[in-house]
């Protein structure tokens, strides 16, 4: 393995699951992308004898392959990237509840669905970054804040298309309601300091190339950057300062990474023993590890990276309602010209 940390988290995962050869599989549909998953399905294979067969995909698509095919699919478990995507498969009835007394121990109830149709394996923050040279951070404060005039053409984000903005605003939407979530998004898009484009790691480097001084990015992609084999993106990270905003208030926005059972899973066993694989402390650190998410489960350590961040508030809400709001975010992000 590449990550030695992930290397030594193998021989934990074997000393906590009895191996056992030839024990069927499970078919996981999943929007995460990530390296360290895939890892992380070696490991389980090793320990239990049960092969993973993952299907990637676009989170909608999968939820309306599942559905499509009724009885008939293919899937045990359903793994995404967004709270709000997590409510839209239960609320399209693809899951059914999965609970035990691994997951009542390892998943807090605020980072799981109320009925247990989804539960939370990671957590990713939505944070302000900015420019150590150009911005003194006691000057931030809010999301709110953003929207004063003082950020007239430093701020840079990404497409209003993308998933993590949209579910930024849901949560605003939540909290503050739909007027002066409206309001914050105007005064986004009146401070931009070019259209917005990229991904988040665009943003860092518009950063560092001079085009804007503040971004919003995922805690996820700094771990990455600073963390990349490519000395450029690890310049550029380590150029820019981390603000955790709203500590006063309701504290900084986070996002969920989720699995479900799937209501028609072959291999509902296996499918149980995989998430509570995934819930346990090396699993939840390997995650932490190999793509700098903070882990659901309290007993798990953070990497090191997320603990110098320090503790700091988040925001508390029903995470299915993220789906519920995203019609009205992605209505408000059109009618205020956030591209």
């Amino acid at each position: 393995m590449r990550n030695p940390i992930l290397c030594a988290l193998v021989v934990m995962l074997l000393g906590v699951f009895r191996v056992s050869a030839g024990e069927g599989e499970v078919n996981v549909f999943t929007a995460r992308h990530y390296e360290s998953d895939k890892q992380l399905y070696e490991e389980f294979k090793k320990a239990t004898g049960i092969t993973v067969n993952a299907i990637s995909g676009n989170a909608p698509e999968l939820i309306e392959r599942i559905k499509r095919e009724g009885e008939s699919t293919r899937a045990d478990l359903f793994i995404t990237v967004d709270g709000g995507i997590l409510g839209a498969a239960k609320k399209s009835g693809v899951l059914q509840p999965v609970r035990t007394p691994a997951v009542d121990e390892r998943v807090p109830s605020h980072l799981r669905d109320p009925e247990y149709h989804w539960l939370g394996l990671t957590t990713r923050c939505r944070i302000i970054v900015y420019s150590k040279e150009r911005v003194n951070p006691s000057a931030l404060s809010t999301y709110a804040a953003l929207a004063d005039p003082e950020w007239k053409g430093k701020i840079l984000v990404r497409s209003s298309a993308g998933l993590y903005d949209q579910s930024l605003l849901a949560s605003l939407i939540i909290l503050d309601g739909a007027e002066k979530a409206e309001r914050w998004a105007a005064g986004i898009a009146a401070n931009l300091a070019r259209d917005p484009q990229g991904n988040d790691r665009d943003q860092a480097k518009a950063i560092a190339a001079g085009k804007g001084d503040l971004a919003l990015m995922n805690t996820y992609y700094i771990g990455q950057m600073l963390n990349s084999k490519d000395p450029e993106e690890v310049k550029v990270a380590r150029n820019t300062g981390l603000f955790f905003p709203d500590q006063a208030g309701d504290g900084v926005h986070v996002n969920i990474s989720g699995v479900g059972l799937v209501k028609h899973a072959k291999n509902r066993d296996n499918a149980v023993r995989f998430i509570e694989f995934l819930l346990d402390v090396p699993a939840q650190e390997g995650f932490s590890a190999g793509n700098y998410e903070f882990p659901v489960n309290p007993k798990a350590r953070k990497h090191e990276l997320l603990e110098s961040w320090g503790d700091f508030k988040t925001q508390r809400i029903d995470f299915n309602r993220l789906g519920d709001e995203n019609p009205e975010a992605v209505r408000i992000f059109s009618k205020v010209g956030w591209k």
